[in-house]
Protein backbone atom coordinates (compact mmCIF):
# COMPACT_ATOMS: atom_id res chain seq x y z
CA UNK A 1 0.00 0.00 0.00
CA UNK A 2 1.48 3.37 -1.01
CA UNK A 3 2.75 5.53 1.82
CA UNK A 4 2.81 2.65 4.30
CA UNK A 5 6.01 1.92 6.17
CA UNK A 6 6.98 -1.67 6.91
CA UNK A 7 9.12 -2.56 9.90
CA UNK A 8 12.38 -4.40 9.54
CA UNK A 9 13.53 -6.30 12.57
CA UNK A 10 16.43 -4.51 14.20
CA UNK A 11 19.06 -6.79 15.72
CA UNK A 12 20.03 -6.59 19.39
CA UNK A 13 23.03 -4.24 19.54
CA UNK A 14 24.11 -4.97 23.09
CA UNK A 15 27.82 -5.85 23.40
CA UNK A 16 27.01 -9.48 24.32
CA UNK A 17 24.98 -9.92 21.14
CA UNK A 18 27.70 -8.62 18.81
CA UNK A 19 30.01 -11.67 18.86
CA UNK A 20 30.38 -12.76 15.24
CA UNK A 21 28.19 -9.93 13.93
CA UNK A 22 29.02 -6.92 11.79
CA UNK A 23 30.64 -3.83 13.17
CA UNK A 24 27.69 -1.64 12.11
CA UNK A 25 23.96 -2.38 12.32
CA UNK A 26 23.35 -0.66 8.99
CA UNK A 27 25.28 0.95 6.16
CA UNK A 28 23.79 3.44 3.74
CA UNK A 29 25.71 3.94 0.51
CA UNK A 30 25.16 7.00 -1.70
CA UNK A 31 26.09 6.84 -5.36
CA UNK A 32 28.22 9.93 -6.01
CA UNK A 33 29.37 8.89 -9.46
CA UNK A 34 30.22 11.63 -11.97
CA UNK A 35 30.27 10.74 -15.67
CA UNK A 36 32.39 12.93 -17.91
CA UNK A 37 30.76 11.74 -21.13
CA UNK A 38 27.45 13.52 -20.46
CA UNK A 39 25.50 10.38 -19.51
CA UNK A 40 23.03 10.74 -16.66
CA UNK A 41 24.60 10.15 -13.27
CA UNK A 42 23.76 10.69 -9.61
CA UNK A 43 26.27 13.52 -9.21
CA UNK A 44 24.16 15.62 -11.61
CA UNK A 45 21.39 15.58 -8.98
CA UNK A 46 23.55 16.92 -6.14
CA UNK A 47 24.04 13.48 -4.58
CA UNK A 48 26.97 14.78 -2.55
CA UNK A 49 24.69 17.23 -0.73
CA UNK A 50 22.32 14.35 0.09
CA UNK A 51 25.26 12.30 1.40
CA UNK A 52 26.38 15.21 3.61
CA UNK A 53 22.80 15.78 4.81
CA UNK A 54 22.42 12.11 5.73
CA UNK A 55 25.76 12.04 7.53
CA UNK A 56 24.79 15.14 9.52
CA UNK A 57 21.32 13.82 10.37
CA UNK A 58 22.66 10.42 11.45
CA UNK A 59 25.16 12.12 13.74
CA UNK A 60 22.54 14.52 15.15
CA UNK A 61 20.21 11.58 15.88
CA UNK A 62 22.96 9.79 17.80
CA UNK A 63 23.03 6.96 15.26
CA UNK A 64 26.68 7.27 14.19
CA UNK A 65 29.28 4.85 15.48
CA UNK A 66 29.98 1.24 16.35
CA UNK A 67 26.93 -1.03 16.36
CA UNK A 68 24.87 1.72 14.77
CA UNK A 69 24.88 3.34 11.31
CA UNK A 70 27.66 4.15 8.84
CA UNK A 71 27.06 6.61 5.98
CA UNK A 72 29.29 5.82 3.00
CA UNK A 73 30.19 7.28 -0.37
CA UNK A 74 30.06 4.93 -3.34
CA UNK A 75 30.98 5.03 -6.98
CA UNK A 76 28.49 3.91 -9.59
CA UNK A 77 25.87 1.59 -8.15
CA UNK A 78 24.55 0.83 -11.66
CA UNK A 79 21.04 2.18 -11.04
CA UNK A 80 21.55 5.41 -13.02
CA UNK A 81 18.05 5.43 -14.53
CA UNK A 82 16.61 5.77 -11.02
CA UNK A 83 19.14 8.31 -9.76
CA UNK A 84 20.01 9.70 -7.48
CA UNK A 85 20.08 6.51 -5.43
CA UNK A 86 21.17 5.20 -2.05
CA UNK A 87 21.07 1.65 -0.72
CA UNK A 88 20.74 0.48 2.89
CA UNK A 89 22.40 -2.75 4.00
CA UNK A 90 22.07 -5.37 5.34
CA UNK A 91 18.46 -5.14 4.11
CA UNK A 92 19.46 -4.23 0.51
CA UNK A 93 16.73 -1.57 0.34
CA UNK A 94 17.20 0.83 -2.59
CA UNK A 95 15.94 4.40 -2.44
CA UNK A 96 15.53 7.10 -5.07
CA UNK A 97 15.35 10.52 -3.45
CA UNK A 98 14.71 14.08 -4.55
CA UNK A 99 15.50 16.47 -1.73
CA UNK A 100 16.63 16.95 1.87
CA UNK A 101 13.22 16.03 3.27
CA UNK A 102 13.51 12.62 1.57
CA UNK A 103 16.88 12.09 3.24
CA UNK A 104 15.44 13.14 6.59
CA UNK A 105 12.63 10.62 6.18
CA UNK A 106 15.06 7.80 5.34
CA UNK A 107 17.11 8.62 8.45
CA UNK A 108 14.11 8.96 10.77
CA UNK A 109 12.10 6.02 9.44
CA UNK A 110 14.57 3.43 8.19
CA UNK A 111 17.89 4.12 9.88
CA UNK A 112 16.40 5.07 13.24
CA UNK A 113 13.19 3.01 13.51
CA UNK A 114 13.77 0.22 10.98
CA UNK A 115 10.76 1.16 8.83
CA UNK A 116 11.20 1.11 5.06
CA UNK A 117 10.03 4.31 3.35
CA UNK A 118 7.80 2.76 0.69
CA UNK A 119 7.23 5.95 -1.33
CA UNK A 120 10.98 6.32 -1.96
CA UNK A 121 11.73 2.74 -3.01
CA UNK A 122 13.58 2.46 -6.29
CA UNK A 123 11.50 0.49 -8.79
CA UNK A 124 13.09 -2.96 -9.23
CA UNK A 125 13.16 -2.72 -13.04
CA UNK A 126 15.27 0.47 -13.12
CA UNK A 127 18.93 -0.17 -13.72
CA UNK A 128 21.50 1.60 -15.79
Amino acid sequence: MAGMNHSISTPDTSPDSQAGKGYFRRHIFFCLNQRDNGETCCAQFDANAAFERCKSQVKAAGLAGRSLVRVNKAGCLDRCAAGPVAVVYPEAVWYSYVDASDIDEIVESHLQRGQVVQRLLTPAHLGR
